[in-house]
């Protein structure tokens, strides 16, 4: 067994894993790309390989590369294999063996995406803003009818069309960042913006703060929180996505809440696994097991207490959860009763609603042709609900579905929208 690599790829789990294949029907890469490969149990010998010694590190490469992390194969496993270690140590050590051999300027592209772009909330905010002004200063319009947006590689073209619209520095800068209901508060909610939510879809996160106050929450944005560090532990860069989480622990520290809410699906499971990023720190680790008691998807509070419902909405409505939200903070029931809760809802269970719909971070952007092919199949399932509204749980799956209605020629009849937004129009709260 090779030593060192043994130590930074987590070996003894592998074990763990009896190579019985229930993993297979539930693995969206397995049943779009048929290899063994492309299986869990597949990635799981090769890392249990490459430990050994028996295969070089670099026959991993494309087969965890390929791999959407969605966590379907943790959820029917029959032994209980922790699969998302293994997949995150397998990336730290092709990380680590890349950035031994990168290039000077690969580095600093690396270092600016991961470093000084998403855990800095101003960057951020700059983007949101620039988008801004290329929707209303009508140089999208221009883009589009000269046909320089086929200038774009396909992936960023296609995910361009998706983005939403972005709300002005205007109404950026006059955000509140703490509400309070009429009466006296129900629970104190620590709210957890995002990086990307907040620089797309800060409309969305405002919705959310606005239910939670309706519903009888004082509602707190804390000043100081950072980018959840998710994008970071899947990139295998481990030591950055601990500081972020130490930031966040911290910052959250400060007041004392009933809960800490999030309203996007990956991200509330990287907080909820903050601990694992402590275990060789104690201190940090009951840190962190502290803030996860806490931290909750929006919906777990939503569905405790009494929205207050105004609307009727005749609309035929199914369902895209979230994988993290599924398979790691096991979250599942309270946003199906909160749709069905709202008044003429018809509501159309997809028949694989756990199939990833492929958008798994910056998957479909970084592995777009792969993305696009999962991405086909759950478009199959969508289109036998006839749904009106595709409502999802997360801002990778909202765009994705998105791209999903376009590529289907469905987008005169078809929308997609986060639970909150329905939730909102609902409680007439737009």
């Amino acid at each position: 067994m090779s030593g060192d690599l043994s130590k930074k790829l987590a070996y003894d789990e592998t074990f763990d894993c009896i190579q019985c294949g229930s993993c297979l029907p539930a693995c969206p890469t397995y049943k779009t790309m048929g290899t063994e490969t492309q299986s869990p149990r597949g990635r799981i010998n090769l890392v249990k390989m490459a430990a050994e010694g028996k295969i070089e590190i670099d026959k991993l490469q494309e087969p965890i590369d390929l791999c959407l992390g969605c966590r379907a194969c943790e959820t029917v496993c029959p032994t209980n294999v922790q699969y998302g270690r293994i997949l995150e140590s397998a990336k730290e050590a092709l990380r680590e063996k890349e950035e031994a051999s990168a290039s000077p300027v690969k580095k600093f592209e690396e270092n600016l995406f991961y470093n000084q772009v998403f855990p800095k909330r101003h960057v951020m905010n700059t983007i949101g803003r620039l988008l801004w002004f290329y929707q209303r200063s009508g140089l999208k319009t221009v883009f589009h009818k000269t046909g320089m947006n086929h200038w774009l590689p396909e992936h960023l073209e296609t995910f361009e069309q998706a983005v939403p619209d972005i709300s002005g520095p205007g109404y950026r800068h006059h955000r509140p960042s703490r509400l309070y209901p009429d009466q006296k508060p129900i629970y104190k909610i620590g709210f957890f913006r995002g990086c990307i939510m907040d620089a797309l879809f800060d409309r969305i996160n405002d919705q959310s703060m606005r239910l939670l106050a309706a519903a009888g929450c004082e509602v707190v944005a804390v000043e100081g929180q950072a980018c959840c560090g998710a994008l970071h532990e899947h990139g295998g860069r481990t030591g950055q996505a601990r500081e972020l989480a130490k930031h966040n622990i911290e910052a959250f520290e400060r007041e004392s809440f009933d809960y800490i809410v999030n309203n996007a699906g990956g991200c509330g499971a990287m907080l909820n696994e903050y601990p694992h990023l402590f275990q060789d720190d104690r201190a940090w680790q009951e840190r962190a097991d502290r803030f996860v008691r806490k931290s909750v998807d929006i919906s777990v509070v939503l569905a405790k207490l009494k929205l207050p419902f105004k609307k009727t909405i005749r609309q035929r409505v199914t369902f895209q959860p979230s994988c993290h939200m599924t398979n790691v903070q096991k979250v599942t029931e309270e946003p199906r009763a909160l749709i069905r809760k709202i008044k003429g809802i018809d509501f159309r269970e997809l028949d694989d609603p756990d199939f990833c719909c492929g958008s798994a971070g910056i998957y479909n952007v970084v592995n777009f042709d792969e993305s696009m092919k999962i991405l086909d199949v759950k478009m199959v399932d969508v289109k036998d609900k006839n749904p009106d509204l595709i409502v999802t749980t997360n801002p990778g799956c909202l765009l994705q579905m998105k791209v999903g209605i376009e590529r289907e020629g469905l987008s005169d009849r078809v929308k997609a929208v986060h639970l909150i937004e329905l939730l909102a129009e609902a409680c007439d709260l737009e």
